[in-house]
């Protein structure tokens, strides 16, 4: 079989055009448009986090927006150094599941797996219904129908995806120059312009800013600086996709890596700078991100570019899911922990089964909350966290283990990731449980016990086929070919025909009821197969009841029984109609004596299907 399999590949291969090769792999640029737009899209509502957390301690609360940002920034320098070392050191990709798995043990590393699964599902999810909530905001004559709306958003990715990594990078990299320009654009202006033009506060919204609390406390700045750390989620997905770059893989992950937390941190920071500058206050109705690009350039038509940017980039965020999820399975196919469906590869280097599972799953998230955003965020950047901690654990054992230069330098860099992301993951937790987070402290586990159930029931399949050892060496036994028949017609001939080349006796059979019709159309073949005289015997199975695999299965195990020394094959025969809605007027009783032959009896069972 699997000799069969890499002969029917190379012949593929040398019939068909180079078309899976280096051109279907990312570059550095197209790397950061298919694999950074979540984490480009986090400059949305992350500072906008920082700011509600810290507006309960008033204006005094707001003057620590730029401190708790820098902190962010810190850690995200920390990130991103230590999944440039993930990329050298695991090059074929899987992030915190691959570091987990050779550093931290087997348990460890699925709890990686399922927490990355979980985070890039629910990242579609909140991608696709931020983005949308940007559209009706502007738009709310469409509020009602947001969740069709959002599921043609989700149809729109996993279309491009299908075609591939590349052609997605491809199709986002326009939207994602555009947010990105106009993010540093409203930066500079907004730093060079003396005082904002207009404000949310003067146009009549009102504020949330809580005018008695002067106190800010450690607790409080812990939770602004665990809800800013949002902004962080999309940082792993280049570490995870790395075998999606061209050669050299390595280096120009890296360098999309690195290219990524530079963009994201001067944004972050610019942005937090502005927030100081302008003394901005958040307001019901107007997101933080608006009310910069308000203040910096005006109520006009720069002003619609960064909203529209900024819709198209949290909707397009989904692609990075896209991007990384179908590498993660292809790991976990690999080590048996799901179906070995989602290692298989089509044209165009695309894991196809990982697209459609991950379209198919975030379109039940997106009935489930009703396109609601609100629904699905306190769900959002749990399992990233949980990610971001076992990977840089598992990177402190790493260097411990390896004898190179600054290796001490670099385990106490990850060691202070590893103390700082798990600190986010208890507090978001802590702080979410009752909005929802407990569904994923629920789901971890039962994804992880999932994982091990796919594992365990491989490994007893392999056990039964006697995977790894050599088995016994093939020798020829009688064969019986059994060819189930109605009536006499082409079909017939050609299965008959097959039958006797491939089994050295052959019987045809056919079913009996006792209704006289039946019976008076088996008397009639029975006459019309004498006449024919083919050569092949013709049984008659009887059957009290309007059975057709029964008789059929029991015929099987009366021969296994009288001769055991026999292999029993049955060759089904099918007529297979040239156009596919001719299909549905089969009667489809091929299948129904296929399937109950499979399940009841150890015969062979072939399907002979005549094109017609």
């Amino acid at each position: 079989m699997g000799v069969q399999t890499t002969e029917s590949s190379a012949v593929r291969g040398a019939e068909e055009p180079p078309d899976t090769g280096a051109r279907h792999r990312l570059t550095a640029v197209t790397g950061l448009a298919a694999l950074s737009l979540d984490a480009m899209a986090s400059v949305a509502y992350g500072p906008e986090a920082i700011v509600l957390v810290l507006a309960a301690a008033g204006a005094h609360g707001l003057g620590f927006t730029l401190p708790v940002t820098l902190a962010i920034a810190g850690l995200l320098a920390v990130l991103v150094a230590s999944y440039r070392q993930v990329i050298a050191a695991f090059p074929d990709g899987g992030g915190s599941y691959a570091v987990a798995k050779a550093h931290l043990g087997r348990r460890t590393s699925l709890v990686a797996a399922a927490s990355l699964v979980l985070d890039y599902v629910l990242n579609v999810a909140v991608a696709v219904t931020a983005g949308v909530a940007a559209l009706t905001s502007a738009f709310p004559g469409l509020h009602g129908d947001r969740l069709w709306i959002c599921l043609a958003v989700l149809a729109l990715v996993t279309a491009v995806n299908l075609r591939g990594i590349v052609d997605s990078a491809r199709a986002f990299i326009v939207p994602t120059a555009v947010f990105v320009g106009a993010i540093l654009a409203m930066v500079v202006v907004g730093l060079l312009r003396d005082a904002p033009v207009s404000t949310a506060t003067s146009a009549g919204h009102a504020s949330v800013l809580a005018d008695d609390a002067t106190t800010v406390g450690a607790l409080l700045l812990l939770k602004a600086f665990a809800s800013g750390c949002s902004a962080l989620t999309g940082v792993e997905a280049i570490a995870n996709a790395v075998p999606s770059f061209r050669a050299p893989a390595v280096r120009r992950a890296q360098r999309a890596e690195v290219a990524l937390g530079a963009l994201l941190g001067v944004m972050l920071i610019g942005l937090s700078v502005l927030i100081s500058r302008f003394g901005l206050q958040p307001v019901e109705g107007v997101t933080v991100l608006a009310q910069l690009a308000d203040a910096s350039f005006g109520h006009n038509w720069v002003f619609y570019v960064v909203q529209f940017a900024t819709m198209a980039l949290l909707a397009l965020s989904a692609n990075t899911s896209f991007g990384g999820l179908p590498v993660l399975l292809k790991l976990l196919a690999r080590d048996d922990y799901v179906p070995h469906v989602f290692g298989l590869k089509a044209d165009r280097q695309v894991h196809r089964h990982g697209v459609v599972w991950l379209a198919v799953v975030s379109a039940g998230l997106l009935v489930f909350s009703g396109g609601d955003t609100n629904t699905l965020v306190p769900l959002f950047a749990i399992g990233v966290f949980v990610g971001f901690t076992i990977a840089q654990t598992g990177m402190v054992l790493h260097w411990r283990r390896e004898r190179g230069p600054r290796r001490a330098g670099k385990a106490l860099l990850n060691g202070l990731g590893a103390l700082l992301t798990g600190v986010c993951a208890v507090v978001v937790t802590v702080i979410r449980f009752h909005d929802g987070a407990w569904l994923i402290v629920m789901a971890l586990p039962l994804l992880v016990g999932a994982f091990e159930l796919v594992h365990r029931t491989y490994g007893r399949i392999g056990e039964r086929l006697g995977v790894g050892r050599i088995p016994e060496p093939p020798h020829r036994a009688h064969s019986l070919v059994l060819v189930p028949v109605s009536s006499l017609t082409r079909l017939t001939s050609e299965a008959l025909t097959a039958a006797v080349s491939l089994g050295d006796e052959v019987r045809a059979v056919t079913v009996c009821h006792p209704d006289p019709e039946d019976r008076e159309q088996t008397e009639a073949l029975e006459r019309d197969w004498a006449l024919w005289n083919p050569g092949v015997p013709l049984v008659r199975l009887r059957s009290e009841r309007r059975s057709l695999g029964r008789p059929i299965t029991a015929y099987v195990r009366e021969l296994a029984v009288a001769r055991p020394d026999i292999r029993v094959t049955v060759l089904v025969p099918e007529a297979e109609p040239e156009r596919l809605w001719q299909r549905l007027l089969q009667n489809q009783r091929g299948a129904v004596v296929a399937h109950a032959v499979r399940r009841d009896t150890d015969a062979t069972v072939c399907r002979l299907r005549l094109k017609i």
